[in-house]
């Protein structure tokens, strides 16, 4: 049986990762002129668009009955942000991160900030099946390669966003941690999670996702990310639902 530590130890390392990250960025931020600020913001948003359309291309391996994974994919990214339009995500989002700017006299864009690295650091394959590995035979390398390049990006987003990026641990510690510690049940649904068509559709929607983060870094649209957030959970249902229609008609 493994321990709690064994079990989240990639979380409390891609905590302090993001912390030190952030610390760098606050650093750095007086001493950098802000066009060399926007050459590295537009870094991060290009290579951010980079990670989300090879995330999107997992909707190309997956195929629910009769019905393509790029329609599947169109289905729950549409029908989730649908229930966070009315659940008004995006709103609650920013009341915790302007309540959190409160609490921490944060100044600037630190909400902007906070809602962005928590996005782009909790959604993605590498935190799910990174959490996944981490808690079920206490294997951290994976998350510990994200933890790296969300340090990375930490530093980049700080001097754009400013503090409220380091707070985005707290959603790195509910949601990666959260799945660790839930691994054993996950597991038992999901036996072999990499190659899943599930996880592959929800994989997909959240490229899709991290696609739209990069747009809005590099200031070309400006997307409500934040309603989008129950579609890659959505996805497994959506998959399900296609397969039981599919053999029910056939």
């Amino acid at each position: 049986m493994l321990d709690f530590w064994a079990k989240t130890s990639g979380t409390w390392i891609n905590v302090a990762t993001v912390l030190l990250g952030t610390a760098l960025g606050l650093l750095l931020t007086g001493h950098l002129p802000e066009r060399m600020q926007r050459v590295i913001k537009q870094g991060l948003g290009l290579t951010t668009l980079f990670i989300g359309i090879s995330m999107a291309g997992s909707l190309n391996q997956v195929r629910g009955g009769i019905v393509d994974g790029v329609i599947l994919g169109l289905l729950a990214l549409v029908a989730g942000g649908l229930l966070g339009e009315w659940w008004q995500i995006e709103e609650r989002l920013a009341i915790a991160g302007d309540w959190l700017k409160y609490r921490v006299k944060g100044r600037g864009r630190f909400t902007d900030g906070f809602v962005t690295a928590s996005l782009l650091f909790c959604i993605g394959p590498m935190a799910m099946i990174g959490s996944l590995n981490n808690g079920l035979v206490g294997d951290a390398r994976l998350l510990t390669l994200k933890a790296t390049m969300d340090g990375l990006a930490a530093i980049a987003l700080t001097g754009s966003y400013g503090i409220g990026v380091g707070f985005s641990t707290l959603a790195i510690l509910l949601y990666q941690g959260g799945l660790s510690l839930a691994a054993g049940l996950l597991a038992r649904a999901l036996p072999d999670p990499a190659s899943s068509p599930p996880v592959l559709l929800a994989t997909g929607v959240g490229g899709l996702m991290i696609l739209s983060i990069g747009l809005n870094l590099l200031e070309i649209g400006n997307v409500r990310v934040g309603s989008f957030l129950p579609a890659p959970f959505l996805a497994p249902l959506v998959y399900w639902l296609a397969v039981w229609l599919t053999a029910a008609f056939a």
